[in-house]
């Protein structure tokens, strides 16, 4: 299997078009039964890293996965993380802020679930919500008691990115690694799983008629998505748009991704001074006694 995650990587500064991007791509692998061969080493490995990544305890990996509804966020963060020691992971899903959370700065309550050194912290849709579904839906930020000029048609998509783009350049400095992923489902595609949904009683309660009112606002989404794409994609924080119509090619692209990022931080085993090592070596003489 080869996968070049450069492909999905968006460069910085570059203006996406989201019809450029396959939402379905000829697969990595050449059977079912070598698809899951595939995801089974890919966690095995993750599994070693995070376990390196929790003993030397440097720096903390933040994943960030938005989609459209039905495009496999879930599916994706279940099977990629199966294997991971539920001690060192932190996932959050965020949906309708509270109203506690409507009295703060639209990035304060994903500032609290960011995760330590050493850990790794999943976001199921993140702050970017603030510049995707209430650009759709404006009237919801009449709703979040804005002043009149923080609500500038023309500055505040703008203002909101650079706020994004300064948080995530301040979590770089200080040791946090900001993975994005947009995972890319066709408007068909999204179409099948919801009929999928609706027709197997045990996929029933996946299904909401909130899902179906956000269907109609399709294009406005994708011009959303874009803009957000085109505004916060960094060498340092990047977006990695992976074809989604198939989950399971889809879940291999994003184990990679994440594989490949663990790879980059050439992390190590804490290293122990001779004194501490001497140490473990009396004790050990002495169990030997026993």
């Amino acid at each position: 299997m080869k996968i070049d995650i450069e492909n999905f990587q968006i460069p910085e500064g570059k203006k996406v078009n989201l019809d450029k991007w396959p939402t379905r791509i000829d697969p990595v692998y050449s059977s079912e039964d070598k698809s899951q061969i595939y995801l089974e080493h890919q966690v095995a490995k993750l599994s070693k890293f995070q376990q390196l990544h929790y003993a030397s305890n440097q720096c903390a990996i933040l994943l960030i996965f938005q989609a459209m509804d039905a495009a496999g966020k879930d599916g994706a963060i279940k099977h990629v993380m199966s294997g991971i020691n539920p001690q060192g992971c932190q996932v959050f899903s965020f949906k309708h802020p509270s109203v506690q959370e409507m009295e703060h700065d639209f990035l304060w309550r994903t500032t609290q679930c960011l995760p330590e050194r050493g850990r790794i912290g999943i976001f199921n849709r993140s702050y970017y919500e603030e510049v995707l579904i209430v650009r759709v839906h404006p009237e919801i930020l009449i709703s979040q008691g804005l002043s009149e000029s923080s609500l500038e048609e023309s500055t505040i998509w703008q203002d909101r990115y650079r706020s994004i783009l300064d948080l995530e350049s301040h979590l770089h400095r200080n040791g946090t690694h900001v993975i994005k992923f947009f995972l890319h489902l066709s408007k068909d595609e999204q179409r099948k799983r919801f009929l999928d949904r609706i027709d197997d009683p045990e996929k029933n309660w996946k299904f909401s008629m909130a899902d179906i009112n956000e269907r109609q606002f399709w294009k406005q989404y994708m011009h959303a998505y874009e803009q957000c794409l085109s505004a916060t994609s960094t060498p340092h924080a990047p977006w990695y748009v992976v074809p989604a119509d198939d989950k399971k090619n889809a879940r291999l692209i994003v184990a990679q991704i994440i594989l490949e990022t663990f790879e980059s931080l050439k992390m190590h085993y804490p290293q122990l001074d001779k004194k501490h090592q001497q140490e473990l070596q009396s004790i050990r003489e002495q169990l030997v006694k026993e």
